[in-house]
């Protein structure tokens, strides 16, 4: 794969894998022309796309000349629609490969209506992916010499090890919470109820992984706990700790980013032991998270952390509580405490960053007022939307 941002890509660079003799590999492939609408074609395209994602991921460019996977010259394809063409591939590969795999696609322009179309593709934590088109039911992966069909053991190998990338998420996440209900937190803490957000990025558990913290460090402001205005920060063995309080005062909020991407962030203001009665307060929290959520995505897309991204909503210390509503609205509706002291909520796999906090998190609202009595968050109106005020 090319070491730069897709968005980022020009001619210049184009030029560059030319001049340097960039070599044809597991991470690259070059076309001189872009599939045409023959079921040959396409299932050729689909393997080829799907190779990537089964293997390291890669970057699969139309319009490049080769000899003996040598980049020879950059003639580009001519097309008149660009938009409407990359729309064309996009869709066959959404509808021809199972599950579904992260990629974006870029035109550079070369000259007039000649073009070079990449399409990037991320290496999969949710695979293996099959090309499923018109009945090309087959998994492809990839080496130096480019893509070839998984055999049997092959196979066996790659659904293994997704299995146990789940199973290291789910570790991961069960621990984090056993740590928080023991108040084991990284800095003195406020009393009571918690409300715990994770973002876990797959590739976080690839080895040897990492990211960059030093974006983090030299702007600790991009860093934000939820529900603050002020807050410190410091490097830690984990990563980076945002908190607000802390010092001689307990903190009420932090967030810490890991090394290997994982986001956790911690708030205790909003369930803290201090309030008067243990009610939910229905807007502000949900508003609050909202927010935090879009950020958070933000942070990971400016640090480069690859979707697909896990996310899980946990309320820690909660038994008793109920949702804070307007009685005189809802008279008719009978109102329940929740019976359990940590409402461990079930995950969302997210798999772009288009995709709009309240979608990722409406359904889980649900499920909190669900365990209050509610059949839905009344902060949504039925269609998901924002009613709120």
């Amino acid at each position: 794969m090319i070491n730069k941002h897709l968005n980022k890509f020009d001619l210049n660079d184009l030029e560059q894998l030319r001049s340097n003799a960039v070599l044809e590999g597991k991470t690259i492939e070059y076309k001189k022309l872009l599939p045409t609408n023959s079921d040959a074609d396409r299932k050729e395209f689909l393997a080829d796309i799907s190779s990537f994602s089964n293997a390291s991921g890669g970057d699969l460019i139309f319009g490049i000349l080769e000899e003996n996977g040598s980049p020879k010259s950059i003639d580009g394809v001519e097309i008149e629609n660009v938009d409407e063409e990359i729309r064309k591939y996009e869709n066959i590969i959404r509808d021809g490969i199972e599950p579904r795999i992260v990629f974006a696609t870029r035109a550079v322009n070369v000259s007039g209506k000649k073009n070079v179309f990449i399409f990037r593709v991320n290496k999969s934590w949710a695979g293996p992916h099959r090309v499923i088109y018109k009945g090309h039911d087959k998994f492809y992966s990839r080496n130096s010499a480019g893509k070839y069909a998984l055999d049997t053991n092959e196979l066996k190998n790659a659904f293994n090890l997704s299995q146990t990338l789940t199973e290291q998420i789910s570790r991961f996440k069960i621990e984090r919470i056993a740590q928080l209900v023991s108040d084991n937190l990284p800095l003195p803490f406020y009393d009571g109820g918690k409300i715990v957000l994770h973002l876990i990025p797959l590739e976080s558990f690839s080895p040897n992984y990492s990211i960059d913290l030093n974006p983090i460090i030299d702007e600790p402001a991009k860093l934000k706990p939820i529900y603050t205005s002020g807050w410190s920060h410091r490097i830690n063995l984990e990563g980076v700790l945002s908190y607000a309080g802390g010092g001689n005062d307990k903190s009420h909020s932090y967030i810490q980013l890991y090394r290997n991407g994982i986001i956790e962030a911690v708030e205790g203001l909003i369930l803290s032991a201090d309030r008067e009665k243990k009610i939910i307060p229905s807007l502000t929290y949900e508003l609050e998270l909202l927010k935090s959520l879009a950020e958070f995505l933000n942070l990971a897309k400016q640090l480069g952390v690859n979707m697909p991204i896990v996310i899980f909503l946990t309320l820690i210390g909660v038994k008793d509580w109920e949702m804070g509503v307007d009685r005189m609205k809802f008279w008719h509706n009978d109102y329940y405490k929740i019976d359990r002291d940590i409402l461990q909520l079930p995950e969302t796999i997210i798999e772009s960053y288009d995709i709009e906090p309240k979608d990722i998190l409406r359904p889980m609202f649900d499920l909190i007022w669900n365990a209050c009595g509610f059949k839905r968050s009344h902060n949504f109106d039925e269609a998901g939307n924002w009613v709120a005020k």
